[in-house]
């Protein structure tokens, strides 16, 4: 398993590291790249797990943020191993997650469970499962999928071989590429993606999560442009917001689905229809087309307006965003 670790806070980090060393699955790897400071997340998974080989810190002390934290883990994954699962590093692992998920891995590249979405004061506290609210992922068609990603990676196991495919990790200098996002699409080009309705696992939310459980607004969605783009763009003029709205919507979205038919279509692999005719329509774009995706994904309820409106702005700024 992959996980990615940075400035984690020593007490909920150990906790997590306790619950994966408690599975009642035992026979795993689990590589931690830590995203700067290796020395000190080194010290705490020794004082934690002791002389257990299974965990392994990679040592790296320059950050590439969480996207490419995970990538950077991923490409450690030995070539022999039969499946991967991520973890954050405070989140709470239930002692059954890998032995209920990994079956399910014979009928489908990648499989996700649920999870009790609490505080880290309530996890730490309280193992009542009516405390809290409950993750509500769902399987969904590919082109609702690319719209409005279902996959979690901390929720989720996928097949070794869906890493021939993703890696390396396509880039995008915007706070949207997720690396569960495209791995879930990677999934789909192969057996296919599966939710399950067992909850698993806690799921910590917290100021610091880089992506949590909440509802985006619009005003949120306007607060959240303003503070990525001097990130992202180096300035907020006009065409610089332009340009992270682009991102942040269809951008990519179009980055991930003309690097998947890139990868796939050389090989000769077969391709799902629906998913073939998503990315298709993502890549070039074609807007009535993706017009018509989008209402029947927001009349499925599967796609929210916000991210509607996210894909849909993203058509009219495309040519102010080379």
């Amino acid at each position: 398993m992959a996980l990615a670790a940075y400035e984690p806070d020593e007490a909920m980090f150990a906790r997590q590291l306790l619950s994966i060393q408690a599975q009642t699955h035992k026979e795993f790897v689990c590589l931690i790249s830590v995203d700067g400071n290796f020395e000190r997340v080194q010290d705490i998974v020794k004082r934690t797990c002791g002389d257990d080989d299974r965990f392994r810190v990679l040592g790296y002390d320059n950050r590439l943020g969480f996207h490419h934290n995970f990538e950077r883990a991923l490409k450690e994954v030995p070539a022999g191993a039969r499946w991967v699962a991520l973890s954050d590093q405070d989140d709470y692992w239930y002692p059954q997650k890998l032995t209920k998920l990994l079956p399910y891995l014979d009928d489908c590249a990648l499989v996700t469970c649920q999870a009790r979405v609490v505080s880290a004061e309530v996890s730490m506290t309280d193992p009542d499962p009516a405390k809290g609210g409950l993750t509500d992922r769902k399987n969904v068609g590919a082109a609702d999928l690319l719209a409005n990603n279902q996959v979690t990676g901390s929720l989720c196991a996928f097949r070794r071989e869906v890493l021939d495919m993703a890696l390396p990790f396509p880039s995008l200098a915007a706070p949207s590429q997720y690396h569960d996002h495209w791995i879930a699409l990677c999934a789909m080009a192969g057996n296919g993606v599966r939710i399950e309705d067992l909850v698993l696992q806690d799921y910590v939310q917290h100021g610091g999560n880089v992506v949590g459980e909440s509802s985006q607004s619009l005003v949120g969605s306007v607060r959240n442009t303003f503070r990525f783009v001097r990130r992202y763009e180096g300035k907020a003029s006009p065409r610089s917001i332009c340009r992270i709205i682009y991102k942040t919507g269809l951008g990519w979205r179009t980055l991930m689905a003309r690097t998947l038919l890139q990868r796939v279509q050389p090989a000769g692999q077969p391709f799902p229809a629906d998913l073939a005719e998503a990315l298709d329509v993502y890549a070039k774009p074609r807007t009535v087309r993706l017009v018509q995706l989008l209402a029947g994904g927001w009349r499925r309820r599967n796609v929210p307006t916000m991210r509607v409106l996210e894909i849909l702005l993203g058509t009219v700024l495309r040519p102010w965003c080379p």
